[in-house]
């Protein structure tokens, strides 16, 4: 946050922007102009705080686990599928631990080794977020134009197929690393217990709950807000939350002041970010002469560029977002030259490379920590997955906007 800020100030600076039009167009336009992309990120924060505080995220844990207990290459299937349905709308670090410490443990007891576990968790997280709101929301203060919904969706939905089926294959390929008989040696190195059949009983209706925004969105054309206000009631009615005013208004206001409180600093960071974009912007002109003389014109070329140096995503580098890449995003945007429907998920996909694998990332390192895994092995296993789907899904990027 205060590095953005400051960069907003040196941007500013070195391109000689007029003091009044900085104030202007640098510190206050882009953060009143980002107002309403901070209500679409409360309301999916308070929709994902509430599917873990009223029980359905656990309770499709605990079906996946009994489903899947004697056979341990299905469970692991079932469990990478289930963690991808909870973080279509769930969001954020809170989030990620409060589900992976009970869906990690699953794993690990029917024999899958901790990095393996590990790596399928947060491969599944990572393919969850081409159809995320809340994180789509803050790529697109880069790209203000582009749109959730219509073909961006049919675009999420093929690209999370394409990450979730090479994590099908991944799965296969180490299947021969699952072994039942170290599940006790792990569960007590990272000192859990197989507790999935303790949780709170929630009807199977319950279970589609997290698909609702999406639904409403493709079937309907739904925006998000009531997309998700609406999901958040009826995860609310089909775990009894309303059963009673009292009980009603204590759950709401508790899944309220936590889901806030989980956005907080992000929003504050993200204000500092459309200042930076803002000062970008406006130097985006001084650059755009040399840019569009060394930027490839053809759209596949330039998608199958950013696919093949997706690894420099990694660290926070040029590709990432949320790293470097917010001075790329916010240079190429600035220029005009592509529109902001094909250069948003031009760089969110290399951006979810990251996501998916990055050791930067604050799920990932919790996941680190808590599985007692290390970074190198964690890397290993998830860049060669992830480095195939990025192509993968950098084509389809052209395939739907080049």
């Amino acid at each position: 946050m205060v590095g953005f800020f400051v960069m907003a100030i040196l941007w500013s600076i070195i391109g000689m922007v007029p003091f009044d039009v900085a104030i202007k167009k640098v510190f206050a336009e882009p953060a009143l102009n980002y107002g309403p992309t901070i209500i679409y990120i409360a309301f999916g924060s308070w929709f994902g705080r509430v599917l873990v505080d009223s029980g359905i995220a656990v309770g499709i844990s605990a079906a996946t686990n009994k489903v899947g207990k004697k056979r341990p290459l299905i469970a692991a299937v079932l469990v990478a599928l289930v963690t991808c349905l909870i973080f279509v709308s769930a969001y954020g670090v809170g989030s990620a631990i409060a589900i992976g410490v009970i869906l990690l443990p699953i794993l690990l007891s029917v024999g899958l080794p901790r990095d393996l576990a590990l790596s399928i968790f947060t491969l599944s997280i990572g393919a969850a977020m081409y159809l995320n709101v809340v994180l789509y929301n803050q790529v697109k203060a880069f790209f203000p134009k582009s749109v959730y919904g219509g073909r961006y969706l049919q675009f999420g939905i093929c690209a999370l197929a394409v990450q979730m089926l090479a994590v099908m294959i991944f799965l296969f390929i180490h299947r021969k690393k699952i072994d039942p008989s170290h599940a006790d040696e792990n569960l007590a190195i990272i000192g859990a217990t197989d507790n999935a059949d303790d949780v709170k009983k929630v009807p199977a209706i319950a279970f589609l709950v997290p698909l609702i925004p999406v639904i409403m969105n493709m079937a309907f054309k739904w925006d998000a807000i009531p997309a998700l206000v609406l999901g958040t009631l009826v995860a609310m009615l089909l775990t009894g939350q309303f059963k009673n005013y009292k009980k009603a208004m204590d759950f709401m206001n508790s899944t309220i002041k936590q889901s806030i409180s989980d956005i907080a600093g992000l929003i504050m960071f993200l204000m500092a970010l459309t200042m930076f974009s803002g000062a970008a912007s406006i130097d985006a002109e001084r650059f755009r002469p040399m840019i569009a003389a060394i930027l490839p014109h053809s759209t596949l070329v330039l998608c199958l560029a950013v696919g093949i140096l997706s690894p420099l995503a990694l660290f926070r580098g040029p590709f990432h977002i949320w790293g470097a890449g917010a001075a790329t995003a916010a240079v190429l945007a600035g220029t005009g030259l592509f529109s902001d429907a094909f250069m948003l998920p031009l760089m969110y996909t290399a951006t979810l490379f990251a996501v998916s694998t990055d050791i930067t990332q604050s799920w990932n390192v919790w996941g680190l920590e808590y599985m007692k895994v290390e970074s190198r092995d964690f890397l290993r296993l998830g860049i060669p997955v992830m480095w195939i789907v990025c192509i993968i899904n950098e084509l389809l990027v052209y395939h739907f906007f080049g």
